[in-house]
């Protein structure tokens, strides 16, 4: 069982390279789209080896629908005296600044954290994160799948209340204090990347059909699950592959993966309006994969990688974007 102290430091060699802190961290929230929101946080800081330093946790008022009830367990009236997540901005960061962000599907958990501080008109002090089914890749460790519930019995941790905040941030620190160490023994790299907080973020919600009412009935934000974003056809036929160094051409299907400084949407939105067509999945007739982590698991990554086909970052794909050919006439 993890306690509040560190305890004594193991003698052996540690990699000069691994950071000097971690924030283990796990959100609960609404839902899982873009304008869901977090209803509750944990935080355990960690030391260079992985030893508990302290931890922290926190209720979050979402202003709507709570969402899947008989996940989380929390209710509107659990929720409805907790603060907003500006009220508590401040203190999350400082449990943050400085560390690199440790999470189970830590892609999940960033993005849910850069959107709210977007919300909020702040940056979270966060520039690098670990994802914690990456590493138990990277270990090889004899999983039967990357729920965070087979990571804990590997290790021989006892769950005690899953979908908790505080609880899962427990475990999932439990568990990565022997990963840590058995990277460390290897002297293996560690898969870190970096996080991208969010600079341009356009807010987009549909009502939900019954709202609830927050702070005594005050005129919460109104925002809603967000339904699949139906987009017209694209009207001009797939080129084929992008070719570095040449520009890009109109019926391109472009796929985005991972974190972007610009909210995704608007990154979709601008390749819609140069004639491009958005795909949702990678697959061989995909032109361009545009992903600031090349290196993920994501799979997306992972099948371009497969396929060989051609990736750009964020910062040039919006160059590429300033100049899109015309689509080959028939």
């Amino acid at each position: 069982m993890l306690e509040d102290r560190p305890t004594a430091a193991s003698a052996a060699p540690w990699p000069a390279a691994y950071p000097q802190g971690y924030a283990v961290v796990d959100v609960e929230t609404t839902g899982l789209s873009r304008d869901d929101r977090i209803i509750s946080a944990a935080v355990y800081r960690l030391d260079a080896r992985g030893e508990v330093e302290d931890h922290w946790y926190t209720l979050v008022n979402p202003e709507r629908d709570p969402g899947p009830v008989w996940i989380h367990g929390l209710t509107t009236d659990v929720l409805s005296g907790a603060p907003l997540f500006p009220e508590i901005a401040e203190e999350f960061a400082a449990r943050l600044d400085g560390r690199v962000l440790v999470a189970h599907n830590a892609v999940f958990d960033w993005s849910m954290i850069s959107r709210e501080y977007a919300r909020a008109q702040r940056t979270a002090p966060v520039r690098q994160r670990l994802c914690t089914i990456a590493l138990s890749k990277e270990l090889g460790l004899p999983l039967p799948n990357h729920k965070l519930e087979s990571l804990a019995a590997h290790f021989g941790v006892v769950q005690e209340h899953a979908h908790h905040a505080l609880d899962d941030a427990r475990v999932l620190a439990e568990a990565f204090r022997p990963s840590l160490t058995a990277a460390a023994g290897r002297n293996m790299r560690l898969p870190l990347l970096e996080c991208r907080p969010l600079t341009e973020w356009a807010e987009q919600s549909v009502p939900r059909q019954q709202q609830s009412s927050y702070r005594g009935g005050g005129g919460g934000a109104s925002a809603g699950w967000r339904p699949s974003r139906k987009r017209p056809a694209c009207p001009y036929p797939n080129p084929g592959r992008y070719e570095p160094g040449s520009p890009l051409k109109q019926g391109m299907r472009v796929a985005f993966s991972g974190d972007t400084s610009v909210d995704r949407e608007l990154l979709e939105d601008r390749a819609v309006e140069a004639g491009l067509h958005v795909a949702t999945s990678l697959s061989r007739l995909t032109s361009l994969l545009v992903t600031n982590d090349p290196d993920s698991y994501t799979s997306k990554a992972v099948k371009a990688k497969q396929f060989g086909t051609p990736v750009v970052d964020e910062a040039a794909f919006g160059q590429l974007l300033q100049d899109v050919a015309d689509a080959d006439k028939k």
